[in-house]
Protein backbone atom coordinates (compact mmCIF):
# COMPACT_ATOMS: atom_id res chain seq x y z
CA UNK A 1 0.00 0.00 0.00
CA UNK A 2 1.01 3.30 -0.59
CA UNK A 3 1.59 6.02 2.15
CA UNK A 4 -1.52 7.79 1.09
CA UNK A 5 -3.64 4.31 1.24
CA UNK A 6 -1.84 3.65 4.88
CA UNK A 7 -3.59 7.07 6.18
CA UNK A 8 -6.42 6.90 4.66
CA UNK A 9 -7.14 3.32 6.17
CA UNK A 10 -5.50 4.22 9.85
CA UNK A 11 -8.35 7.29 9.49
CA UNK A 12 -11.16 5.53 8.34
CA UNK A 13 -10.30 2.92 11.56
CA UNK A 14 -10.23 5.84 13.89
CA UNK A 15 -13.64 6.84 13.02
CA UNK A 16 -14.68 3.36 13.75
CA UNK A 17 -13.30 3.64 17.17
CA UNK A 18 -9.81 3.33 17.38
CA UNK A 19 -7.41 4.56 20.28
CA UNK A 20 -3.89 5.56 21.18
CA UNK A 21 -3.78 3.16 23.74
CA UNK A 22 -4.93 0.17 20.74
CA UNK A 23 -2.37 1.31 18.19
CA UNK A 24 0.23 -1.12 16.99
CA UNK A 25 3.45 -0.82 16.13
CA UNK A 26 2.39 -1.16 12.80
CA UNK A 27 0.22 1.60 13.03
CA UNK A 28 2.96 4.02 14.93
CA UNK A 29 5.19 3.18 11.95
CA UNK A 30 2.92 4.72 9.55
CA UNK A 31 2.70 7.84 11.64
CA UNK A 32 6.28 7.73 11.61
CA UNK A 33 7.06 7.58 7.64
CA UNK A 34 4.16 10.01 7.45
CA UNK A 35 6.12 12.69 9.60
CA UNK A 36 9.18 12.02 8.10
CA UNK A 37 7.49 12.24 4.47
CA UNK A 38 6.26 15.47 5.63
CA UNK A 39 9.54 16.86 6.89
CA UNK A 40 11.63 15.42 3.64
CA UNK A 41 8.73 17.47 1.19
CA UNK A 42 8.08 14.75 -0.15
CA UNK A 43 4.42 15.01 0.81
CA UNK A 44 2.38 18.58 1.45
CA UNK A 45 -0.53 19.71 2.50
CA UNK A 46 -1.60 21.54 -0.55
CA UNK A 47 -0.46 21.82 -3.97
CA UNK A 48 -0.59 24.50 -6.80
CA UNK A 49 -2.85 22.92 -9.66
CA UNK A 50 -2.10 25.63 -12.53
CA UNK A 51 -1.02 29.13 -13.34
CA UNK A 52 -2.92 31.22 -10.91
CA UNK A 53 -2.38 31.69 -6.99
CA UNK A 54 -6.44 30.45 -6.70
CA UNK A 55 -5.51 27.25 -8.13
CA UNK A 56 -4.19 26.33 -4.49
CA UNK A 57 -6.01 22.87 -3.33
CA UNK A 58 -5.54 21.05 0.12
CA UNK A 59 -4.54 17.48 0.19
CA UNK A 60 -7.60 16.12 2.58
CA UNK A 61 -5.45 13.29 3.01
CA UNK A 62 -2.64 15.15 4.80
CA UNK A 63 -4.69 16.93 7.32
CA UNK A 64 -6.17 13.57 8.00
CA UNK A 65 -2.61 12.19 8.83
CA UNK A 66 -1.95 15.17 11.25
CA UNK A 67 -4.88 14.97 13.10
CA UNK A 68 -4.26 11.05 14.03
CA UNK A 69 -0.67 12.02 15.38
CA UNK A 70 -2.72 13.62 17.73
CA UNK A 71 -5.48 11.62 18.11
CA UNK A 72 -3.56 8.28 18.17
CA UNK A 73 -0.53 9.15 20.51
CA UNK A 74 -0.68 9.79 24.05
CA UNK A 75 1.34 13.25 25.72
CA UNK A 76 4.49 12.34 27.08
CA UNK A 77 6.86 14.02 29.04
CA UNK A 78 9.94 15.44 27.10
CA UNK A 79 12.94 17.22 27.18
CA UNK A 80 14.46 20.04 25.53
CA UNK A 81 17.98 20.89 26.79
CA UNK A 82 17.35 21.63 30.40
CA UNK A 83 13.21 21.98 29.70
CA UNK A 84 10.78 19.69 30.62
CA UNK A 85 7.59 19.76 28.36
CA UNK A 86 4.37 17.51 27.52
CA UNK A 87 3.21 16.99 23.96
CA UNK A 88 2.06 14.27 21.43
CA UNK A 89 4.81 15.54 19.10
CA UNK A 90 8.33 15.81 20.20
CA UNK A 91 10.24 18.32 18.60
CA UNK A 92 12.16 17.95 15.07
CA UNK A 93 15.65 16.80 14.70
CA UNK A 94 17.51 19.36 13.35
CA UNK A 95 21.00 17.88 12.28
CA UNK A 96 19.80 17.63 8.28
CA UNK A 97 19.15 21.39 8.79
CA UNK A 98 23.27 22.30 8.57
CA UNK A 99 23.69 20.02 5.79
CA UNK A 100 21.29 21.91 3.63
CA UNK A 101 22.83 25.46 4.94
CA UNK A 102 19.47 26.31 6.87
CA UNK A 103 20.39 28.05 10.33
CA UNK A 104 18.17 28.55 13.52
CA UNK A 105 19.46 30.38 16.01
CA UNK A 106 19.37 29.28 19.60
CA UNK A 107 17.62 30.00 22.53
CA UNK A 108 14.27 30.36 20.83
CA UNK A 109 13.71 28.63 17.78
CA UNK A 110 11.13 25.89 18.12
CA UNK A 111 10.47 23.32 15.05
CA UNK A 112 8.00 20.58 15.60
CA UNK A 113 8.04 17.44 13.85
CA UNK A 114 6.77 17.16 10.77
CA UNK A 115 7.57 20.74 9.08
CA UNK A 116 9.63 21.37 6.28
CA UNK A 117 12.76 23.95 6.19
CA UNK A 118 13.92 23.93 2.70
CA UNK A 119 17.92 24.80 2.16
CA UNK A 120 19.89 27.87 2.84
CA UNK A 121 16.54 29.18 5.01
CA UNK A 122 16.92 31.49 8.32
CA UNK A 123 15.20 30.97 11.41
CA UNK A 124 15.73 33.88 13.69
CA UNK A 125 14.52 33.67 17.65
CA UNK A 126 12.33 33.63 19.17
CA UNK A 127 10.61 31.79 15.91
CA UNK A 128 7.94 28.73 15.86
CA UNK A 129 7.13 26.37 12.94
CA UNK A 130 4.45 24.00 13.54
CA UNK A 131 3.60 20.46 12.38
CA UNK A 132 2.67 20.05 8.37
CA UNK A 133 4.13 23.52 7.48
CA UNK A 134 6.32 23.89 4.41
CA UNK A 135 8.91 26.44 4.66
CA UNK A 136 10.79 26.94 0.84
CA UNK A 137 14.36 27.14 0.24
CA UNK A 138 16.03 30.77 1.10
CA UNK A 139 12.80 31.66 3.52
CA UNK A 140 14.08 33.86 6.47
CA UNK A 141 12.04 33.45 9.36
CA UNK A 142 12.03 36.54 11.29
CA UNK A 143 12.09 37.17 15.30
CA UNK A 144 8.72 36.59 16.78
CA UNK A 145 7.42 34.62 13.95
CA UNK A 146 4.61 31.84 13.96
CA UNK A 147 4.14 29.49 10.84
CA UNK A 148 1.10 27.42 11.60
CA UNK A 149 0.08 23.92 10.93
CA UNK A 150 0.12 22.83 7.10
CA UNK A 151 1.18 26.80 6.05
CA UNK A 152 3.16 26.66 2.98
CA UNK A 153 5.71 29.16 2.26
CA UNK A 154 7.14 29.47 -1.00
CA UNK A 155 11.00 30.30 -1.69
CA UNK A 156 12.88 33.39 -1.03
CA UNK A 157 9.62 34.36 1.11
CA UNK A 158 10.92 37.38 3.83
CA UNK A 159 8.61 37.04 6.81
CA UNK A 160 8.98 40.34 8.18
CA UNK A 161 9.41 40.32 12.57
CA UNK A 162 6.58 39.65 14.70
CA UNK A 163 4.37 38.02 11.64
CA UNK A 164 1.57 35.54 12.10
CA UNK A 165 0.78 32.54 9.72
CA UNK A 166 -2.33 31.21 10.64
CA UNK A 167 -2.47 27.26 10.99
CA UNK A 168 -5.49 24.78 10.03
CA UNK A 169 -5.82 23.23 13.22
CA UNK A 170 -7.20 25.60 15.47
CA UNK A 171 -9.74 26.89 14.61
CA UNK A 172 -10.31 24.45 11.83
CA UNK A 173 -9.85 25.35 8.55
CA UNK A 174 -10.36 23.82 5.27
CA UNK A 175 -7.34 25.24 3.43
CA UNK A 176 -4.06 26.40 4.86
CA UNK A 177 -2.29 30.01 4.35
CA UNK A 178 0.24 30.24 1.37
CA UNK A 179 2.65 32.18 0.62
CA UNK A 180 4.34 31.80 -2.57
CA UNK A 181 7.59 32.46 -3.88
CA UNK A 182 9.97 35.87 -3.59
CA UNK A 183 7.08 37.77 -1.04
CA UNK A 184 7.94 40.04 1.44
CA UNK A 185 5.68 40.39 4.48
CA UNK A 186 6.80 43.48 6.81
CA UNK A 187 6.73 43.33 10.22
CA UNK A 188 3.52 42.72 12.12
CA UNK A 189 1.62 40.84 9.36
CA UNK A 190 -1.12 38.63 10.05
CA UNK A 191 -2.21 35.60 6.96
CA UNK A 192 -5.28 33.38 7.89
CA UNK A 193 -8.27 31.41 7.31
CA UNK A 194 -6.69 29.96 4.47
CA UNK A 195 -5.55 33.61 2.80
CA UNK A 196 -3.45 32.82 -0.47
CA UNK A 197 -0.49 35.34 -1.73
CA UNK A 198 0.64 35.65 -4.66
CA UNK A 199 4.21 35.18 -6.16
CA UNK A 200 6.47 38.67 -5.82
CA UNK A 201 4.36 40.35 -3.93
CA UNK A 202 4.68 42.88 -1.38
CA UNK A 203 3.22 43.66 1.77
CA UNK A 204 2.97 46.33 4.41
CA UNK A 205 3.78 46.27 7.54
CA UNK A 206 0.81 45.21 10.18
CA UNK A 207 -1.53 44.62 7.49
CA UNK A 208 -4.15 41.58 7.95
CA UNK A 209 -5.16 39.44 5.25
CA UNK A 210 -7.99 37.05 5.78
CA UNK A 211 -10.65 36.53 3.54
CA UNK A 212 -13.20 38.52 5.51
CA UNK A 213 -11.91 41.45 4.71
CA UNK A 214 -12.10 42.66 1.19
CA UNK A 215 -8.96 43.57 -0.87
CA UNK A 216 -9.63 46.52 -3.59
CA UNK A 217 -7.25 45.10 -6.60
CA UNK A 218 -6.34 48.72 -8.57
CA UNK A 219 -4.63 47.35 -10.97
CA UNK A 220 -7.80 45.00 -12.18
CA UNK A 221 -10.14 47.04 -10.41
CA UNK A 222 -11.90 44.88 -8.76
CA UNK A 223 -12.96 43.76 -5.10
CA UNK A 224 -11.66 39.99 -4.15
CA UNK A 225 -11.31 38.22 -1.35
CA UNK A 226 -9.58 35.29 -0.09
CA UNK A 227 -6.24 35.95 -2.17
CA UNK A 228 -3.70 38.42 -3.39
CA UNK A 229 -2.60 38.58 -7.16
CA UNK A 230 0.78 38.05 -7.89
CA UNK A 231 2.94 41.34 -8.36
CA UNK A 232 1.03 43.72 -6.22
CA UNK A 233 2.20 46.38 -3.39
CA UNK A 234 -0.53 45.32 -0.45
CA UNK A 235 -1.02 47.94 2.45
CA UNK A 236 -4.33 48.36 4.87
CA UNK A 237 -6.60 51.42 4.56
CA UNK A 238 -10.31 52.59 6.72
CA UNK A 239 -13.14 52.06 5.10
CA UNK A 240 -16.58 53.32 5.52
CA UNK A 241 -18.60 50.56 7.39
CA UNK A 242 -22.07 49.79 7.21
CA UNK A 243 -22.74 50.42 11.09
CA UNK A 244 -22.25 54.00 10.03
CA UNK A 245 -26.07 54.88 10.20
CA UNK A 246 -26.22 53.84 14.11
CA UNK A 247 -27.48 56.12 16.54
CA UNK A 248 -24.12 55.02 18.64
CA UNK A 249 -21.56 55.61 15.80
CA UNK A 250 -21.43 60.10 15.91
CA UNK A 251 -18.82 60.50 13.07
CA UNK A 252 -19.39 57.51 11.18
CA UNK A 253 -18.18 53.90 11.60
CA UNK A 254 -15.16 52.19 9.59
CA UNK A 255 -13.71 48.68 8.90
CA UNK A 256 -10.23 47.83 7.78
CA UNK A 257 -9.90 46.87 4.01
CA UNK A 258 -6.55 46.13 2.12
CA UNK A 259 -5.67 47.90 -1.04
CA UNK A 260 -3.36 46.54 -3.94
CA UNK A 261 -1.41 48.37 -6.36
CA UNK A 262 1.19 47.49 -8.54
CA UNK A 263 4.76 46.75 -7.43
CA UNK A 264 6.82 49.60 -7.97
CA UNK A 265 10.99 49.48 -8.87
CA UNK A 266 12.09 51.48 -5.68
CA UNK A 267 9.78 49.15 -3.45
CA UNK A 268 11.34 45.95 -4.94
CA UNK A 269 14.90 47.15 -4.25
CA UNK A 270 13.74 47.94 -0.64
CA UNK A 271 12.70 44.44 0.01
CA UNK A 272 15.87 42.71 -1.79
CA UNK A 273 17.49 40.09 0.32
CA UNK A 274 21.09 40.65 1.82
CA UNK A 275 22.91 37.92 0.24
CA UNK A 276 25.87 38.86 2.82
CA UNK A 277 23.72 36.62 5.55
CA UNK A 278 23.86 33.53 3.54
CA UNK A 279 27.34 33.60 2.30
Amino acid sequence: MTLKADVNDLWRRSEQGLSADQTTADDEAVLDDFLDALEAGDVRAAEKTGTEVTSWEANAWVKRGILLNFGLRETEGRSYGDVTYHDVLPLRETADLGERGTRNTPDGTAIRRGAHLGSDCIMMSPSFVNVGAHVGDGTLVDSCDTVGSCAQIGENVKLGANTLIGGVLEPVEDAPVVIEDDVSLGAGCRVTSGFRVGEHSIVGENTLLTPRIPVYDLVEEEVIFGHLPANRRAFTRMVESSVSDHDLFEGGAYKPAVVATDVEDETLEATQREEALRE
